[in-house]
Order: structure tokens, then C-alpha cells, then sequence
């Protein structure tokens, strides 16, 4: 069985967590992309001010999520461990 080191977590935590707040700035601010292009014109945008509360919300009910999912698997570990 391959084990997971811890920086292999936190690599794959941060390459998700990439890909998401890549994906609300494209849903909702319109910006193709996050990365930095060294260009004033590509860098920096004008978005709306409700364009900006719906990438908030977003990315607050991602978090939501994704601390419910560790709740749960937090919940789930110890019974995997009784049935063992």
C-alpha cells in the first residue's frame, strides 16, 4: 500500500485550492487567469462590486464545504478504527 507523505498532501491541498480560486475568478470576476503576467493591463482588473460578493460567496461556501468534509471524515476515522 503507497503512503501519502505530509508534503504530498499539502502539494495536492494547494494545487486544488489553485484550480478553485482559479475557477471563481473566471465564474465570477471574469479574469482568465490568476497567474501574474507582469503586465499592468493583464494584472490588474476592473470588476464589479457584485461580481466581487459572488467570488466571496463562493469561495466562503467552498470553505464551508470542505470543513464539513473534514468534519466528517474526522467523525468517520475513529469508527474505521473500532471495526479494525
Amino acid at each position: 500500500m503507497t503512503q501519502t507523505t505530509p508534503q504530498k498532501t499539502r502539494r495536492n491541498t494547494a494545487q486544488t485550492l489553485d484550480a478553485l480560486l482559479a475557477r471563481i475568478a473566471q465564474e465570477h470576476l471574469f479574469i482568465e487567469t490568476l497567474a501574474t503576467r507582469d503586465s499592468d493591463s493583464l494584472d490588474f482588473h476592473d470588476v464589479s462590486v457584485w461580481g466581487v460578493r459572488q467570488a466571496l460567496i463562493a469561495a466562503y461556501q467552498a470553505g464551508l464545504a470542505a470543513g464539513q468534509s473534514a468534519a466528517g471524515k474526522a467523525t468517520d476515522q475513529p469508527l474505521q478504527q473500532q471495526a479494525a
